[in-house]
């Protein structure tokens, strides 16, 4: 399946996996690129070193192109955006933030840049900036969310800007491939189907917290705060969502949710800790590799597409 995005990443086939914290780690992004799709380390927090050393023993496990997800909030966006050209990564998406500092630096190093974005004006402001492409990511994704829907901001953006267009939130199977494609993708960024996967290191606790769930399982906390975030139902998000009904603070809120997203992936604590997933988790129900979750998706979209 060739797309701009696919000639644009050396991939061979359009689908990235995405750079989630505590879950898209060398292993997963390594098996991912191997598997022709794009891999990426998620760098979320982790000290800089730690992304240098997660980027260098992807390498050791594929040659194939791996990504890092940076989030540029974080203190230390600056330092990994500098690891990232001195350890020859040549694709990065980034969140949470403008790129437009780093983006000389990255262009003179030969890094494509995929911004994540949630909105129509979102995407024109990257484009300018100097973005390769965008990831038009919809409110159905896990983790911190937008408000638009991926069927409505995928279409809109393609419209908007002359760059290619990733679509993430809520895709899982072909169906999700063939459709972002119809609506004028290039390629889909999928994060939950991804952390069930049997290469990633995750807590078995958690991915079978993701298998089990049901369509009405998912659930948002932070909409008070202007932090929305998307996450399996538990004892936590019960807590938090009476928490933001009586009014408690940011603070406090974000007290509560210290620390649960590590303890959720790494510990298995999927009853206090925080599960993000996205609203397509009741369609995953086995745990699959890298490879077939690939090559299953992309056949059946080659398969819907022709029927077209």
């Amino acid at each position: 399946m060739k797309t701009r995005i696919t000639e644009l990443l050396g991939i061979e086939y359009p689908v990235i996996q995405g750079g989630m914290a505590w879950v898209a780690e060398y292993h997963l992004a390594a098996a991912v690129a191997a598997a022709g799709g794009l891999g990426l380390i998620g760098a979320a927090s982790a000290p800089p070193e730690v992304v240098r050393e997660q980027i260098r023993e992807a390498k050791k496990l594929t040659d194939k192109p791996v990504g890092v997800n940076i989030m540029l909030l974080n203190p230390n966006a600056e330092e990994v955006a500098r690891i990232v050209v001195e350890e020859g990564v040549k694709v990065v998406t980034t969140g949470a933030g403008n790129p437009g500092r780093f983006m000389e630096m990255w262009k003179n190093a030969g890094v494509k840049v995929i911004p994540v974005v949630a909105s129509v004006a979102m995407a024109k402001m990257m484009e300018r900036a100097g973005a390769d492409a965008v990831v038009a990511e919809g409110t159905e994704s896990g983790g911190h969310i937008g408000a638009a829907t991926t069927m409505t901001l995928v279409p809109q953006v393609a419209d908007a800007v002359n760059i290619p267009v990733v679509a993430a939130g809520g895709i899982a199977d072909g169906r999700g491939l063939a459709a972002a494609l119809m609506l004028g993708a290039e390629a889909v960024q999928m994060g939950t189907v991804f952390l069930t996967a049997r290469e990633a290191v995750v807590h078995s606790n958690y991915k079978q917290k993701v298998i089990a769930a049901k369509d009405i399982d998912s659930e948002v906390t932070g909409r008070s705060t202007g932090h929305p975030v998307r996450c399996i139902r538990n004892k936590m998000t019960r807590e938090y969502l009476k928490l933001e009904q009586e009014g408690a603070s940011f603070e406090e809120l974000e007290h509560l949710t210290l620390g649960t997203l590590r303890n959720a992936v790494v510990d298995g604590d999927v009853v206090n800790g925080t599960v993000m997933a996205g609203q397509i988790a009741g369609l995953i129900k086995e745990e699959k590799s890298c490879a077939e979750i690939i090559r299953g998706i992309t056949a059946q979209a080659q398969d819907l597409l022709e029927r077209v």
